[in-house]
């Protein structure tokens, strides 16, 4: 994703420089052009721009990398989690990721701190180590060291556990299971055992 240029080539929402009185070559907006109405300008464009690639927080000014829904404990995510920031955040500014829920508070993670650079802070092997618990997820607060502080939340963002994602056991048991559909079929006999006929042994 390149992210960087695009984000700072649409932080007007209009993709050109242009004072935040002006638009559509000088004539006035129907309404005033606020902060909020641009951040929600310029993350609406954002998102459309890497559809499935970028998700929205519970702050207008952040959005992040989606994560899979399911993933498996200490594992290398299959792309690098970036964090955005769609206000004015200055390089260097150091950017840290939690995870947590109602059954682990603060799960343990590792590598969850980066620097922003051009606005984007890019997380090298975000993993996740804590697990979430039985048909849980963790919840992400993404946390900005800017002045004040902001704090962004992604819900219900990754459920992780110690295998991670797997077959169903449905389809695991009877995913080839009759190699033969037409032919006849035993049944065991539960005296023999699992065969349909007895061995004899001397």
């Amino acid at each position: 994703m390149h992210l960087a240029s695009e984000v700072s080539s649409t932080t007007n929402g209009l993709g050109h420089e242009a004072p935040s009185s002006s638009y559509n070559g000088g004539s006035l907006p129907s309404q005033p052009l606020t902060a909020e109405l641009l951040a929600e300008r310029t993350l609406e464009g954002l998102l459309a721009d890497h559809p499935g690639e970028l998700v929205k927080t519970g702050s207008p000014h952040v959005v992040c990398t989606v994560l899979p829904p399911h993933w498996r404990s200490n594992k290398t995510l299959p792309v690098a989690f970036k964090v955005v920031a769609l206000g004015d955040v200055g390089d260097g500014t150091l950017v840290t990721v939690r995870a947590g829920n109602d059954e682990n508070c603060s799960a343990e993670l590792r590598n969850c701190t980066a620097v922003m650079k051009n606005q984007v802070a890019k997380f090298n092997d975000l993993r996740f180590v804590g697990r979430s618990g039985r048909g849980k997820s963790f919840t992400l607060t993404i946390m900005l060291a800017t002045s004040p502080p902001q704090v962004a939340t992604y819900q219900k963002a990754i459920k992780v556990t110690v295998d991670g994602p797997r077959e169903p056991r449905s389809k695991t048991r009877h995913h080839g299971f009759h190699p033969f559909h037409f032919g006849p079929r035993f049944a065991p006999d539960p005296l023999m055992g699992s065969l349909p006929f007895k061995l004899s042994g001397k």
